[in-house]
């Protein structure tokens, strides 16, 4: 892991409390970050690329098996550009969203084509990859070469918005005034910046939880606007809740199992018995084709994509 410089780089108009906040939770982080397979050197830049596809969305502890058998399986890009793309469906397993594996597919082919193979290191070309969007962009250049980058996930989002803005909860979208607040947060020195996005993420995953913050173990508890301001509750936009039984994307999760578990192509009968509502049922199964997760063959039988 990157050293904690003894104190922060500060830039123009970036006072002590700035510099105070990036000290405190760097020293916390140094102490408290979990030890993490993609987090260790042997991981590359592919084994971050591949963690941050993964998680999001999905907790740790789901990730980490499939994780391990992923880089296992395909330790390189080009690995898996060289499988089928219905392999790497199959291999997500029940992590869900499992789109997120067709991108991942399409990223490995790009990068073996276009990089030899090599996950780049530039925020732009890690941008024109397919399936990358500006999170991921950010977070592999950050977290795997130790680039200056504001790396805005949902975690981080909650930190800066209790701990600076005051309030209990982020925006359900983020926006421009997010983005600007993560910038003028990040320290000017490219190690430090790169450390202080993972100590930033990891406290909102650790303790400055949604549902449950432990300010008793908050390195910033005694300068967040949030808690000394009485941590008003949040009067914003419901917050979006995630449901799963009955919907579609529960139909769709029970479509692919079939697949996924299959060697040879999978009759209609089949998948048919998987869910008892046939109109949910052939609407879940024809947005799988549409997203490319399932081929259609002749003879009403289906399989993951060959290619």
């Amino acid at each position: 892991m990157t050293a904690i410089p003894s104190s922060p780089e500060t830039r123009p108009g970036c006072g002590p409390d700035t510099a105070g906040l990036h000290t405190s939770v760097l020293a916390w982080f140094e102490q408290n970050a979990r030890d993490l397979p993609w987090r260790r050197p042997e991981a590359g830049a592919w084994g971050v690329m591949v963690s941050e596809f993964m998680l999001q969305q999905t907790p740790v502890s789901r990730v980490l098996p499939v994780y391990e058998q992923w880089v296992a399986r395909w330790p390189r890009a080009a690995d898996l550009a060289a499988e089928a793309p219905g392999e790497a469906v199959r291999a997500w397993g029940r992590l869900g969203y499992p789109r997120r594996a067709l991108r991942l597919h399409g990223a490995a082919v790009a990068i073996t084509e276009r990089h030899g193979g090599e996950v780049p290191s530039d925020h732009a070309q890690l941008l024109a990859l397919p399936g990358i969007g500006e999170y991921t962009a950010a977070a592999v250049a950050s977290f795997a070469y130790g680039r200056r980058h504001a790396v805005l996930d949902t975690n981080v989002r909650r930190v800066f918005a209790r701990a600076v803005t005051g309030v209990q909860y982020p925006p359900n979208a983020t926006t421009a005034a997010e983005r600007r607040l993560a910038r003028e947060l990040l320290p000017d020195d490219e190690p430090t910046a790169a450390r202080w996005a993972a100590a930033s993420m990891e406290l909102g995953a650790l303790v400055c939880t949604a549902r449950n913050e432990d300010c008793a173990r908050c390195p910033i508890a005694g300068r967040c606007a949030w808690r000394l301001a009485g941590k008003p509750a949040h009067d914003g936009p419901a917050r979006r809740g995630q449901t799963y039984a009955g919907t579609d994307r529960q139909v769709r999760g029970r479509l692919l199992a079939v697949l996924r578990e299959a060697v040879t192509p999978v009759e209609q009968a089949a998948l048919d018995a998987v869910w008892h509502e046939p109109v949910q049922r052939a609407r879940a199964l024809d947005g799988l084709v549409a997203d490319g997760l399932v081929e259609p063959l002749d003879g009403g039988r289906y399989r993951l994509p060959a290619g």
